[in-house]
């Protein structure tokens, strides 16, 4: 969307001013790492989270374009990440969480949270979460320090938002 010549960005990055005082003292910075899998290759929400959560004061992890699912369980447990975020706009949201899943149950990860964004019909959101997919955000529900702080609040206390 434009205004007065200039792009404004659906997510609202100019609204995360003072997002930094969202993160609380935690002994090591907390670690998120996004992702996106599959043959998507849509990355502008992805981009303008990994800036909010460097403003925030999280380490980002990005594992680039079209991972395989066991790709990035690999590197969240390689890079000991406290948070996965992944990012899916091509409809195979259903397939790459559950073989995600699958690839953290291998490297026995279940515990790390994962989180999805993206066109994500309502329908499919029960079938995510019974895959343990602990929050969900879709185009212009959520902006960016409500998305932060749903991050903190799963890896500071990590109860599934509803």
């Amino acid at each position: 969307e434009a205004s007065g010549g200039r792009f404004r960005s659906p997510l609202g990055v100019e609204g995360a001013q003072g997002i930094e005082m969202l993160v609380p003292k935690t002994p090591r910075p907390i670690r998120v790492l996004l992702a996106k899998s599959g043959l998507d290759g849509h990355i502008n929400a992805v981009k303008l989270l990994a800036v909010a959560c460097a403003r925030a004061g999280i380490e980002v992890i990005y594992t680039g374009l079209q991972q395989p699912p066991a790709s990035i369980a690999a590197a969240a447990v390689e890079e000991d990440v406290d948070l996965i975020a992944l990012s899916s706009l091509s409809g195979a949201h259903r397939h790459i969480a559950r073989e995600l899943r699958l690839a953290l149950e291998d490297r026995d990860a279940t515990d790390v949270p994962v989180v999805l964004g993206g066109i994500i019909p309502e329908l499919d959101h029960p079938f995510l979460r019974a895959l343990g997919v602990s929050a969900i955000f879709t185009p212009g529900q959520q902006t960016l320090p409500e998305i932060i702080q749903t991050f903190i609040d799963l890896v500071c206390d990590p109860t599934p938002s509803p």
